[in-house]
């Protein structure tokens, strides 16, 4: 999929790649099950000279300060929401290199010498990128930072002279909510501030609203083999939106069922029967849709700082399928793949498109496939937790190889260090689907393991691994659970605690990322009401002893013929005016007037 995506972003040659540069795209491709996918991509391109000398044009001020002052070679942030369902939908967009785990995952190559000032940078780093991105980054602390030691490789071109002072730093939040207040940060930082080119159909309300949902920032340096270097920034926005319920009018939010004759049935079904039994096949034949539908507004436009030579928007589709659009765009179509058609668009004219429902299939004839068919995955991981009980507990990996070839790949965890693993129980068990799959190859090859200190760091594990055709392996391992104290747990602490995703790079037969989905592990937790009651009896106790300890030691008690007779006399007169005020207040309600205050002075008689 990524080379559909990405088809014309990677046409142009490297070596033709100017000092400066910008250019946007965006690539929809319907999926199973009445899904969509919509690929996001801005890429701005300067010189490293202008950086340096910051010469800021196309590349935003905030941040670049950012990356000066904390001496970052190389930047890659994350926010994700959802999950990617890899059975229904094949490869992740982009071969995941776009993805993080749930919440919010950073990492990053920082210019020190030691590991004491990479700390030091990388604190800067974290709490400056959470104040642009108005993220929680600032509790990425040294709990939740890990050194990876494989997983992660530059993508940038750097001298190897550079890479020798560097530090790779990794971070993960995975209990971040990430809403239209990154979004806003996101969108200010693209040379049209979403105002023009495809930015203008990024909503907050379709956005958010969709099955899966990421939004990635890269920076990386780019030395062409002619040319001057570059400093790459890349923005991607990767959402699956709901065509069904992004078409639903706002005034009847609630789904119902079409009429049963608007249903098309494959009436190739053995169990078909015209006024009893219909089998939709509308999710296989696609769904038909407008852009105006899908992102409740239509495109205003292009960027003017974009790249006239890269269409802006593309369509992955199949060649029997109709699509119309806007007045005065130009589609084109690439012999080489007849299922992508791409758009130019004039600059100051909205664009829309609608794409048609395929025609109903003659009775008796299957029903064509209305979309293209997605790819399947190279690998496919999913992970949970074993075991019962509040002390104890497991973790079971479940990694799936459904093609003909050997997959290798690194699986790392980062775990936060209340889970105290016990690596002498790490197990792998394969399974293999046919009888001749050889079942006693060595599966891991190598282990990296940075055992966690309680309240200073967590677990770091990572394996080589590797995984014949057609086999599934069983990656098991015991831990056990941490007793906090009662400061160190959250307002929801019967809600458990978040555990970031697994990263998988594979490495063989072609390169790509997974993340499998974020994990809540409970902990004992104990009874907080005890410690609100005893509060609260102290408080009152405390209150009861103070209270009449100060009356004895303030007030001063002494007879009624020992106090003054004028201070007698002002006190009857006060209650009997507070008297006649509340007769005359009794009385004006039972009149049904309203109560006034009584004004002025009453004489005593």
């Amino acid at each position: 999929m990524r080379s559909l995506l990405s088809f014309l972003l990677l046409a142009v040659p490297s070596a033709l790649v100017s000092a400066t540069e910008y250019h946007e795209q965006l690539n929809l491709r319907p999926l199973p099950l009445s899904a969509l996918l919509a690929s996001f991509n801005f890429r701005a391109n300067t010189s490293i000279a202008d950086f340096e000398a910051q010469n800021f044009r196309l590349f935003p001020r905030s941040l670049g300060q950012i990356l000066q002052y904390a001496g970052t070679r190389e930047l890659h942030l994350r926010f994700t929401l959802g999950r990617w369902d890899a059975e229904s939908w094949g490869t992740r967009p982009w071969d995941g290199t776009k993805e993080g785990g749930t919440g919010v995952e950073l990492w990053a190559w920082l210019d020190a010498e030691t590991d004491q000032e990479a700390d030091e940078k990388w604190l800067t780093l974290t709490n400056a990128l959470s104040g642009l991105f108005c993220a929680s980054l600032n509790f990425i602390d040294g709990t939740r930072t890990i050194r990876p030691v494989v997983s992660f490789q530059p993508e940038g071109d750097h001298p190897n002279t550079t890479l020798d002072n560097t530090r790779l730093l990794h971070g993960v939040l995975p209990h971040e909510v990430v809403c239209t207040e990154n979004l806003t940060p996101f969108l200010k930082m693209l040379p049209c501030k979403g105002k023009a080119g495809i930015a203008s159909l990024l909503d907050g309300h379709k956005l958010f609203d969709a099955s899966f949902q990421s939004m990635a920032i890269d920076v990386r340096p780019i030395c062409p083999s002619e040319g001057e270097c570059v400093l790459q920034l890349e923005q991607t926005v990767d959402m699956v939106l709901d065509v069904d319920r992004s078409k639903r009018p706002h005034d009847n939010p609630i789904p119902r069922p079409p009429p049963s004759h608007d249903l098309i049935c494959d009436t190739t079904k053995p169990y078909h029967k015209p006024d009893d039994s219909c089998f939709p096949v509308d999710h296989l034949r696609g769904q038909d849709w407008t852009l105006s539908q899908i992102f409740g507004r239509t495109m205003k436009g292009t960027c003017p700082l974009t790249d006239p030579e890269v269409p802006p928007v593309c369509v992955h589709i199949p060649s029997t399928r109709d699509i119309f659009s806007a007045q005065g765009a130009h589609e084109i179509k690439y012999p080489n793949n007849d299922s992508l058609r791409c758009y130019h668009i004039e600059q100051d004219k909205e664009f829309t498109l609608i794409l048609t429902k395929p025609e109903a299939p003659v009775d008796g004839e299957v029903a064509p496939l209305g979309i293209v068919k997605p790819e399947t995955p190279v690998l496919y991981a999913e992970r949970s937790f074993t075991g019962h009980g509040q002390e104890h507990g497991g973790m079971q990996a479940i990694l799936t190889n459904p093609g003909d070839d050997t997959v290798e790949f690194v699986y790392m965890e980062s775990l936060p260090w209340f889970m105290r693993v016990y690596l002498h129980t790490l197990s792998a068990r394969i399974s293999a689907s046919s009888p001749n799959t050889n079942t006693s190859a060595e599966i891991v090859k190598q282990i990296y393991y940075r055992p966690a200190l309680d309240r200073a760091r967590g677990t770091q594990l990572e394996l080589l691994v590797s995984i014949p055709p057609h086999c599934t392996v069983f990656l098991t391992y015991d831990f056990e659970k941490s007793i906090l104290r009662y400061t160190e747990y959250p307002p929801d602490a019967n809600r458990g605690f978040d555990v970031a995703a697994a990263v998988i790079t594979t490495l063989e037969p072609k390169a790509m990322n997974i993340r499998t989905t974020s994990l809540l592990l409970y902990l004992p937790t104990p009874d907080f009401s005890m410690p609100y009651n005893v509060i609260i009896f102290t408080s009152t106790t405390i209150a009861l002893a103070f209270g009449g300890l100060y009356n004895i030691l303030v007030r001063r008690m002494v007879g009624a013929n020992e106090a003054p007779p004028a201070a007698i006399k002002d006190k009857v007169l006060g209650f009997i005016e507070k008297l006649k005020k509340k007769k005359r207040t009794v009385a004006a309600v039972a009149a049904g007037g309203s109560a006034k205050p009584a004004t002025g002075k009453t004489e005593a008689k």
